[in-house]
Parts: C-alpha cells; sequence; structure tokens
C-alpha cells in the first residue's frame, strides 16, 4: 500500500442539469434533488466494497432538519449510512468536500459522499415571530456590522475596486458564450445525472452578447446608506445582466484515499489543500481572494501553477475583483462558462465548481497542461473558501 494510503481524493464528480428557480425543477425538494446524485456516485464506488462511512451536504436555504441523511436514506444508501448537512452560505458544497476530505486524510473515514443541494422553487416561507415579516435570508452578521445583500455588496465591490460596466458585461458574455458552446459541445453530457427526464442547463443563451447586456439597467444602488463611505452617486453597474440566477441543482462526489481510486480504475483528482478565511463583511465579494492565498500558500504553489480555475460566478464584479486582487490569468477562468450563465443553486455551487474541475482535468484527450485546479467561493458576511485539487496517474 503506498506511503500516501490517506491523501484524499476526488472520483465520479456528478451534478444535476441546473434550472432556474419555478422552471425544470419547480417541484421538486431539495432531497429529491439531492438523491438522485448521491445514488449515482454510491454506484460509481460500489465496486470498491467499502461501506460509506458518511454523506456530507451543503444547504443554505431547505426545510432545516438533515438534508443529507434524508437525501441518503431517499437515494436507497441503506439505514446505516449516516448524513450531516454544512451551512457555509454560498460556499456550503465545496465545504462539505472539505470536510470530507479532512476526515479521510486523518484515517477516519475511507468513503465519503459530499457535496451540496439547494431548491431555491421549494425553499420554505418563513416569517419573523415579532414583525411578521417574511425571512428571506439568515443574518450574515450581526447587529453593528455591515450586513449587506450580496447585490448592493457587489455594486458597492464594483465602485471601490474600480471594476467599470462594460468589464462586467464582457465577462457575462463570455460566461453565456462559453457555457453554450460547452453544452452544444456535449461538454456536459457525462457529468449530469438526469432527474425525471431533466438533463440540460436551461440558462445558457449564446444570444446574451454585449450588446444585449448593455440594454440592462442597473439593478441596485451604488451604495446604500450603511455602506456608503464617500458618498452614493446615481446609476450602477450590477445588472440582471451580468449576475447569475435563482437556481435549483445539486451536486455530489465520492472522496476516497488514491489506493481505493487506482482499485476501482477511476480516473481522481487528489486534494493538494484547502483553506477558508475570513474578511471584511461590508466586501464579502472578496472572500474567494484571501481563501485562496492560503490555500496556494499550503500547497507550496502560486497562481502561475494553476491551469483551470473556477470560481463562483454570483456577479461578475465579484470574479473580477477576486481575479484582479490575486493576478489570475483569466483565461483559466470558468472554462466553460460559470454561474452567470449556468447558474448558482447557493449550497450545490461550490460542489459544481469540483465537477467542473473534474470534467475538465480527467476528461480523455482533454487539453490538460498538468497544472493544478482552483476552486473558489466568495461568501456572505465576508468570508472564502478555496480548495487546490491535481490529476493524479
Amino acid at each position: 500500500m503506498s506511503a500516501d494510503r490517506h491523501a484524499p481524493v476526488i472520483v465520479a464528480a456528478r451534478r444535476t442539469a441546473i434550472a432556474t428557480a419555478s422552471r425544470g425543477f419547480a417541484r421538486h425538494s431539495v432531497d429529491a434533488l439531492a438523491a438522485p446524485v448521491i445514488a449515482a456516485v454510491a454506484t460509481a464506488v460500489a465496486p470498491s466494497g467499502l461501506p460509506i462511512d458518511d454523506v456530507v451536504l451543503g444547504n443554505c436555504m431547505g426545510p432545516g432538519g438533515d438534508l443529507a441523511r434524508v437525501a441518503a436514506l431517499r437515494a436507497g444508501l441503506g439505514a446505516a449510512v449516516p448524513g450531516v448537512t454544512v451551512d457555509r452560505q454560498c460556499g456550503s458544497g465545496l465545504d462539505a468536500v472539505l470536510q470530507a476530505a479532512s476526515r479521510v486524510r486523518a484515517g477516519d473515514a475511507a468513503l465519503v459522499i459530499a457535496g451540496g443541494a439547494e431548491s431555491a422553487s421549494t425553499a420554505p416561507h418563513r416569517h419573523w415571530p415579532d414583525s411578521g415579516e417574511r425571512y428571506t435570508r439568515a443574518p450574515f452578521a450581526p447587529v453593528g456590522f455591515p450586513d449587506p445583500d450580496m447585490g448592493p455588496a457587489a455594486e458597492y465591490l464594483a465602485r471601490v475596486r474600480g471594476i467599470p460596466r462594460h468589464r462586467q458585461d464582457e465577462w457575462a458574455a463570455r460566461s453565456h458564450a462559453r457555457a453554450a458552446a460547452a453544452q452544444a459541445a456535449g461538454a456536459f453530457d457525462a457529468e449530469i445525472v438526469p432527474v425525471d427526464g431533466v438533463a440540460r442547463d436551461d440558462r445558457p443563451r449564446a444570444s446574451m452578447d454585449v450588446a444585449r447586456l448593455a440594454r440592462f439597467t442597473p439593478a441596485f444602488a451604488p451604495a446604500s446608506a450603511s455602506l456608503a463611505r464617500d458618498g452614493a452617486r446615481p446609476g450602477g453597474t450590477v445588472t440582471a445582466g451580468n449576475s447569475c440566477g435563482f437556481s435549483d441543482g445539486a451536486a455530489a462526489m465520492a472522496v476516497t484515499t488514491g489506493d481505493v481510486a487506482r482499485d476501482l480504475g477511476l480516473p481522481a483528482l487528489r486534494v493538494r489543500a484547502a483553506a477558508v478565511a475570513g474578511g471584511d463583511p461590508a466586501l464579502p465579494g472578496l472572500g474567494a481572494a484571501p481563501a485562496a492565498r492560503a490555500a496556494l500558500a499550503r500547497a507550496g504553489m502560486t497562481v502561475a501553477d494553476l491551469g483551470s480555475v473556477e470560481i463562483t460566478e454570483a456577479f461578475a464584479a465579484q470574479v473580477l475583483a477576486v481575479s484582479d486582487d490575486l493576478g489570475l490569468d483569466e483565461a483559466t477562468i470558468s472554462a466553460d462558462g460559470g454561474a452567470i450563465a449556468l447558474g448558482h443553486p447557493w449550497g450545490a455551487s461550490g460542489a459544481i465548481l469540483l465537477v467542473r474541475l473534474a470534467a475538465r482535468m480527467l476528461r480523455d484527450g482533454a487539453d490538460f497542461d498538468g497544472r493544478a485546479g482552483l476552486a473558489a467561493c466568495s461568501i456572505g458576511g465576508g468570508q472564502g473558501i478555496a480548495m487546490i485539487v491535481e490529476r493524479i496517474a
């Protein structure tokens, strides 16, 4: 048995199609989205003969309870397979894989299914008990700290980092063009697990070019009163066109050891390093940058060692701010489009980044240059999470 017997690897990375809220998966509960993907991953690793030690899923806005356990039972894994649910907001799916990898590395587990799921369509409507006001999201920070919604925060980030409207629209057009081309070429087909016949992402639009995006009006004030540090100005740069959509979807993968992956004959990505970070709650869109910087330091790498990068495209302003901050080669980022084109099912999005990295880095005949991959999310409240993976033979 090899000396790195506990080095965690990712195999059998799969996802559902991503559907815009109230469309393809409008009637599917979040566990109904997660279960088919979990079952597909479990089938892929079943020849190992190993028991599944746990199921770890990220989720933000579900009905409560333990989604991972409910979905594992629904997937037919049996009553002996436990489950635990993680909430690090839109970094939840990536954190679920991080936690699974940590347990495999420590020798506390040999096979864990990890990922995330979100159903914006079926998330319950809740209300605050005192005011009766509808509960739309959890607080990202306590009273006394900035707690902006992500849209206004993206507008503020664009302003303080000098990211103009045309750069954001150009990035959004790039996302749609690349996702539409990848979809037409069948690049997503192998990673998607059909759910009730839905096997195609519904959001990418090849027609969403810069000229069309320029017609969108700004969606948010340039700075709310609580965030204005140098005075609000009229207008704005963040629009519905250069932002993601509310979406439904799920993703999962098996986290195990390199020895198990080799025994299964499955291509694998080794988890080289990972990190989480905290920062200014007023600038949550920048959180992926310090997390990525910490993960690179732990891996003994620099940005020049990265050949494939996936950063959650919640807003073009965010991914551009992170790219600028890290000094990334933009050509390496979201090569097949990102959340602006595909959608952003919050609790699943971090895991979807790893599915996309696996699809490109492990694909037979792919133009793979041997460099590592980075998945990173900026998170409401001023957090970030990042993971570096590398292909193994």
